[in-house]
């Protein structure tokens, strides 16, 4: 729901941003993959409860995904810097409740499993609907720049992590922010299932003899 402010807010300063990699002969899958593993120092940081370093790693893994998708822009968006891009991320969503599993298993490790199983439906719905728009050729009026259809929801990205930022700001909390969490994740599930199937149902593949 937050995606498209938040996008409007960044976009200019990550734009400016975007010219000192280009400049200096960075690629935008260059910047993916530096930017995944700085953040996969958060689940080291976490797990031994530097939850402070934890959220230092969590921001600039985010700085570095929309630093790549301005490059990406400037240098030409490509299907295996998207490919790349999204695999990358999904699995740093998928990391930090694991990180939190292992600090403390006991109270966080049945809420991180809930929460990860949430992620399963809130990225599957989001990818196969991404797959079935791209054959039938449907437009995002919203995120035009992105190379996958963005199909929205209750949490998309900002609000996913804003989460994260209550995890390390709240840690005793974390099982309650991930229960919550997950809860609204399968409501944007089951939004996205009803709307995506609405759409691809209304839409059908255009016959190619024609």
């Amino acid at each position: 729901m937050l995606d498209r402010y938040s996008i409007a807010l960044i976009r200019w300063p990550l734009k400016q941003a975007a010219k000192i990699p280009d400049k200096i002969g960075l690629t935008a899958n260059q910047v993916t993959v530096s930017g995944f593993l700085i953040g996969l120092l958060a689940l080291p940081a976490i797990a031994y409860e530097h939850y402070w370093a934890g959220l230092l790693f969590i921001a600039l893994n985010r700085i570095f995904d929309g630093l790549d998708g301005a490059l990406a822009r400037r240098q030409g968006i490509t299907d295996a810097g998207g490919f790349l891009d999204i695999t990358l991320d999904f699995l740093f969503y998928a990391m930090i409740p694991f990180a939190f599993a292992l600090a403390n298993p006991d109270q966080n490790a049945v809420a991180a499993t809930f929460l990860v199983f949430s992620f399963m439906g809130t990225g599957s719905s989001f990818l196969a609907f991404a797959i079935m728009a791209s054959k039938r050729n449907i437009e995002n009026p919203v995120y035009q720049s992105k190379s996958l259809y963005y199909i929205g929801g209750l949490t998309e990205g900002t609000e996913t992590i804003a989460c994260f930022v209550l995890f390390c700001l709240f840690p005793a909390y974390f099982a309650e922010i991930a229960w919550t969490f997950g809860a609204l994740c399968w409501i944007t599930t089951a939004t996205r299932i009803w709307a995506g199937y609405q759409t691809l149902k209304d839409n059908p593949p255009q016959d190619k003899a024609g």
